[in-house]
């Protein structure tokens, strides 16, 4: 399992405080929107919304969150435009880091990010500086026991996975973003538990960090994680069992 995958799965685990979880709520609603604007507001004919509505049910956000935001942004004038960029930088120990932002004011978000990124000790770089070390995947989690994953897995390559990683009890399936949905399908058509499914900006080649280097690219993450604008952010670093466990934030 990825580094970044595997920070997720911390993250999740520790839960959040009100703030965070208020927080985290704005830009699930902000996505979908802005999902809703570009496709349609009907999850069923805009796969990009459903996505954005099944991570915001992940996150138990209320229904009325999400049905409200579809109907802020198909009514009459819908929200104002956000623009979806990319920003590339380097992190502690020469980390790749991609960030995906949804945004209404770039100067006040591309300060922000450079702010981040220049108090842990790394730089925000031009487009396409470390793009090139990342590649466009469907990602889908499944919870499973560890004697049930094999089985999990050969599914998974019949459905079309590409790739299939057990780490535990969670198996990551890694597939061409354009069979995500059908592989998501076939998976909970044979009855099993599908935590997460989405696109993702995987690295080619991951970085094994030392564990001060490691904690010092998770206080990045997270200090970048937490901006308003900050959609996603993934990471070529491979954080160890230990140094996570070990990660106080």
């Amino acid at each position: 399992m990825s580094g970044h995958s595997k920070w997720a799965t911390i993250k999740r685990a520790k839960g959040a405080n009100d703030q965070k979880r208020g927080a985290l709520f704005t830009k699930l609603a902000r996505e979908i929107m802005q999902a809703a604007k570009q496709g349609g507001g009907d999850p069923a004919m805009n796969f990009k919304l459903r996505l954005a509505v099944q991570r915001a049910k992940a996150a138990n956000m209320p229904n009325d969150n999400i049905e409200r935001a579809i109907a802020k942004a198909t009514g009459a004038g819908g929200e104002d435009n956000l623009d979806e960029i990319t920003y590339e930088g380097y992190g502690p120990g020469g980390t790749a880091i991609l960030l995906v932002t949804l945004t209404d004011n770039r100067n006040r978000t591309v300060s922000e990010i450079r702010h981040q990124f220049s108090r842990a000790g790394g730089s925000l770089g031009e487009t396409g500086s470390v793009g090139w070390q990342f590649e466009a995947k469907g990602l889908i989690t499944v919870p499973v026991n560890s004697s049930d994953a094999e089985e999990l897995a050969l599914q998974a390559i019949d459905a079309g996975a590409e790739d299939v990683e057990v780490q535990g009890d969670v198996v990551e399936v890694r597939t061409d973003p354009s069979s995500l949905e059908t592989v998501r399908k076939a998976l909970e058509s044979a009855g099993l538990e599908v935590e997460n499914a989405d696109f993702a900006m995987v690295p080619k080649v991951v970085v094994e960090l030392e564990e001060k280097a490691a904690h010092q690219v998770l206080r990045l993450i997270e200090a970048l994680e937490d901006l308003e604008d900050v959609q996603r952010v993934y990471s070529n670093a491979d954080f160890t069992d230990e140094a996570l466990a070990n990660y106080a934030g």
